[in-house]
């Protein structure tokens, strides 16, 4: 009798045509999957996140076993359980006299490292749910001066043709980012995302996390996500059918008590597994061609899937293991208390970071340019940065979310991601949202006391990192501006800075 080799399935790798499951014998071959400690806790992740991954663990593992799959699953809380993937799998060899495991390549650095490092015969296959393969990034990056996403975007859209017409992009553009920079209004009728109720799977997990996790930063319950392929394509088809429409204009949008706007909270359920990123975008690009969605709300989605998430994962692994601990800029503040949780008196850190706790999800700009501008012109050690985005959102996984933070947010990486920082004042925030109207501080004030911290933050980073920025073409404009400020009022902007970082680090609410 041939012994059986043993399937790893990941907790994001929960896709019928997972290349592990492809190669594998039905008949022969066991599959393996196990919720362990070491990756429920190597950060301290949201309780919603470790919910949703055990939830749609479960369920994905009942419905292998329905297509005739033999499953070996181990539930967190099992007495016999290692703690530790490699460790399960050692378990299971020895129960089924397996010493072979065929895997789906993992998304992160970390876990790769330790099946290399097993001691069983292992057989590592190319993750192909994605559109480029890792080789096919590498190509396009390879003598490139600078790797630019908007360029290796265009390639994507040839590679799938979504959108184009005659080898041509649709509307004779190949991107709309200048149409979808509209603030939003208070909408009572603007649906929400399709929200489903727990069934009896997910609230013997909600009631594990609960017992477990209960002092991880974040709101459990109540707990809406979809957990099984069937439920996350009817939320595809309510995204589709009653907020696209808007996505584009409002994309950047920010609205107190509004946590979603039109956003399809479609993230977590692409990055699980459940979802396709090739059929989500196909959806996407039919809506626009049956006359359902506008151009720029089609292209914009669009872009965020096959251009952004895309390219996010070849950097990351073009990059190398190391990649998390790059820190250009020696940043080495602490990351602030306010951001587990801790009061603060700016309104829109306060708005991002409790969403962040009730729901586990804040949109790309609240990510972008509120929390993670406030941290880059504070200074805070991106290191800290990106652990604490990958513990607080359901959708993070260290190959989408390290080089968003690293190199997108915090410019650790000096500027292989993005020519500039996305740093910017209040004015911003204030024109994008409406956080600034009950605020503390003034966004129209620019120095002293009850002056936006964002805006003196904001000329305080350019002034400690004038040697490196200021010859960059995108930014000698913002520096002329500086110098053309007189003497006392740089100083007075730059002494309000100080003070604030002083309170900030000393604990004082900010």
């Amino acid at each position: 009798m041939v012994a059986p080799r043993l399937i790893l399935v990941l907790g994001d790798q929960l896709s019928e045509d997972l290349s592990a499951l492809r190669e594998a014998d039905k008949d022969r071959d066991v599959v393996v999957m196990a919720e362990v400690t070491d990756e429920t806790g190597y950060v301290p992740h949201h309780p919603k996140k470790i919910a949703l991954i055990l939830s749609a663990m479960r369920h994905f593992a009942e419905q292998l076993r329905g297509d005739g799959w033999t499953v070996e699953y181990s539930k967190l809380d099992a007495e016999d359980n290692s703690g530790s993937i490699t460790g399960e799998l050692l378990r299971r060899a020895d129960a089924h006299g397996a010493s072979e495991v065929i895997c789906t390549r993992p998304g992160e650095w970390r876990l790769i490292e330790a099946l290399d490092d097993m001691p069983l015969d292992l057989t590592t296959l190319a993750d192909d749910r994605f559109i480029a393969s890792l080789d096919e990034f590498n190509d396009w990056a390879e003598g490139r001066k600078e790797l630019r996403m908007e360029y290796f975007y265009r390639e994507m859209r040839r590679k799938t043709g979504l959108m184009m017409e005659d080898g041509e992009p649709a509307g004779g553009k190949w991107n709309y980012d200048h149409d979808n920079r509209k603030p939003a209004q208070s909408d009572m009728l603007r649906s929400a995302p399709m929200s489903f109720t727990p069934d009896e799977i997910t609230e013997e997990v909600l009631h594990l996390v609960e017992r477990r996790f209960d002092n991880n930063f974040g709101t459990l319950r109540p707990f809406n996500f979809a957990v099984t392929r069937g439920q996350a394509l009817r939320a595809l088809d309510h995204f589709v059918k009653y907020l696209l429409e808007g996505f584009g204009d409002y994309q950047d949008a920010m609205l107190t008590g509004e946590p979603f706007l039109n956003h399809s909270l479609l993230s977590p359920y692409i990055n699980l597994g459940l979802l396709g990123p090739l059929e989500v975008c196909q959806r996407v690009a039919e809506a626009w061609q049956d006359g359902d969605a506008p151009i720029n709300a089609a292209e914009g989605y669009i872009r965020q899937i096959i251009g952004w998430r895309e390219y996010m994962r070849g950097i990351y692994f073009r990059e190398g293991p190391d990649y998390t601990s790059r820190n250009i800029l020696r940043h080495d503040r602490k990351l602030p208390w306010m951001y587990w949780g801790g009061d603060t008196k700016m309104a829109c850190m306060k708005a991002a970071i409790g969403q962040t706790r009730d729901e586990g999800y804040a949109h790309h700009i609240q990510r972008l340019m509120v929390t993670g501008n406030f941290a880059l012109l504070a200074g805070i050690a991106p290191e800290e940065v990106h652990e604490w985005y990958l513990s607080v959102y359901v959708d993070a996984y260290e190959w989408v979310e390290a080089p968003n933070v690293i190199g997108m947010s915090q410019w650790a990486d000096g500027g292989i991601i993005a020519s500039k920082p996305y740093v910017s004042s209040g004015n911003y925030i204030n024109k994008m949202s409406d956080y600034c109207k009950g605020c503390h501080y003034s966004v129209t004030q620019k120095t002293g006391e009850g002056s936006c911290p964002f805006n003196t933050l904001y000329w305080q980073f350019l002034d400690r990192h004038r040697q490196r920025f200021e010859g960059n073409h995108r930014m000698g404009m913002v520096f002329r501006t500086w110098d053309k400020m007189d003497a006392e009022k740089r100083r007075d902007v730059l002494d309000t800075a100080e003070a604030f970082l002083k309170r900030m680090d000393e604990g004082e609410v900010v």
